[in-house]
């Protein structure tokens, strides 16, 4: 895939395929079943985008399952999506391809009332269930899920190649682990246009 930007000119950036983005942070997700992007809602959810994308590109440290040392490399390298929930919810960011590996790193909850399960493509932190438990560990849904509203933080939203999700979240299961999981190869951040703007505290 690739993507054409001339910051010079002040052009649009475009995929290939010609399909326009808007300006913002995006998650390209590398798949064994094809690529899919999300934006990022790095104004609304902050801590949840700045702990992924750190994670993502290994400037943030996480434990090995095998060493159990804190390593900076990045997680969501050749990982699986080793939960399916058909037709709800594809999951991963394991490093073991359990529910409870512990990669060392929390992250405190975000819930918004403008961020719902309102529909496919919503990106989120998966949680333990306590609060402030998500970390390293997301899930992208499949469908619309309002009963999980204010109970994991939804932090971006598939904008291209859902049907990439889908495709994942048909697959046979037993037990909510697939027969034959899907591969994460790799998350790629990208910024389309410029950064947002900080303004700053008055003294």
């Amino acid at each position: 895939m690739k993507l054409f930007c001339s910051l010079l000119l002040m052009i649009p950036c475009v995929f290939a395929q010609g399909s326009k983005m808007a300006d913002g942070l995006y998650a390209v997700f590398a798949t064994s079943e094809g690529n899919f992007t999300a934006k990022l809602y790095e104004k609304e959810t902050p801590r949840s985008v700045e702990n992924f994308v750190a994670l993502a590109e290994g400037t943030k440290a996480w434990k090995d399952p095998k060493t159990h040392a804190m390593v900076k490399r990045p997680l969501y390298d050749n990982l699986e999506f080793y939960r399916v929930m058909p037709a709800e919810m594809i999951q991963s960011g394991s490093a073991t391809g359990t529910t409870g590996f512990d990669c060392g790193v929390s992250v405190r909850d975000e819930f918004l009332p403008g961020l719902m399960f309102d529909r496919a493509g919503k990106l989120a932190v998966a949680n333990s269930g306590g609060p402030d438990s998500g970390g390293c560990q997301f899930f992208i849904t499949a469908g619309p899920m309002r009963s999980w509203d204010g109970k994991y933080a939804v932090f971006g939203l598939v904008t291209k190649g859902l049907e990439v999700v889908q495709k994942i979240a048909t697959a046979p299961v037993h037990d909510e682990k697939p027969l034959a999981p899907v591969k994460l190869l790799s998350v790629t951040i990208m910024r389309i246009g410029p950064e947002p703007v900080v303004k700053s505290k008055k003294k």
